[in-house]
């Protein structure tokens, strides 16, 4: 199988189940960004950080295939069957969650994101997950999203915030406190 179809060089692209829709289509960007977020993810799991936390980064990189796959299903198809979403995954994400919350320091305010490479990756990687959950929401305003696909980006987000906070603890990072002005 060669990786260029050229099915796509006027600017449509093919829906998981059939049908074309142009490249710019809001379900296209929705599962694009998903694939970003993947990316953003991979990226952070090459950083040099606990070996438990790349095993659970592995296993939400696999998620969120599965999720853009949901997503690339065309909605018209009702005989394509969605790829099998793991039930789990919300719950592993909260159990993470509070494990890695009981280590630190509780917040009293904002942080800045930032304090190392491995941190910000974190942070960035949380940035495209709320723009990924942003756009699902939009649309679902106009084609059903899965709701467990709307509960995981949310949760992941949450995830990806405590882990760029755990990081930091880890490597001894300053977290820096917002000030309003």
């Amino acid at each position: 199988m060669k990786i260029y179809t050229k099915t796509g060089d006027a600017g449509t692209t093919m829906l998981f189940g059939g049908g074309r829709v142009p490249k710019y289509h809001l379900r296209i960007e929705t599962y694009g960004t998903v694939d970003e977020l993947n990316s953003f993810i991979g990226l952070l799991r090459d950083q040099d950080i606990k070996n438990s936390h790349k095993k659970f980064l592995v296993k939400t990189q696999e998620d969120l295939f599965t999720l853009g796959s949901i997503l690339a299903l065309n909605p018209d198809k009702k005989n394509a069957k969605p790829p099998k979403w793991r039930s789990a995954a919300v719950k592993g994400l909260e159990r993470r969650i509070d494990r890695m919350e009981g280590d630190l320091e509780p917040l009293s305010s904002f942080i800045l994101p930032g304090g190392n490479t491995v941190v910000s990756y974190c942070h960035l990687a949380r940035c495209v997950c709320r723009r990924c959950e942003r756009l699902c929401v939009l649309l679902n305003e106009n084609e059903k999203v899965p709701a467990h696909v709307l509960t995981f980006l949310n949760r992941l987000s949450d995830y990806l915030f405590v882990l760029a906070r755990a990081l930091a603890n880890e490597s001894g990072a300053e977290e820096i406190p917002w000030k309003s002005r």
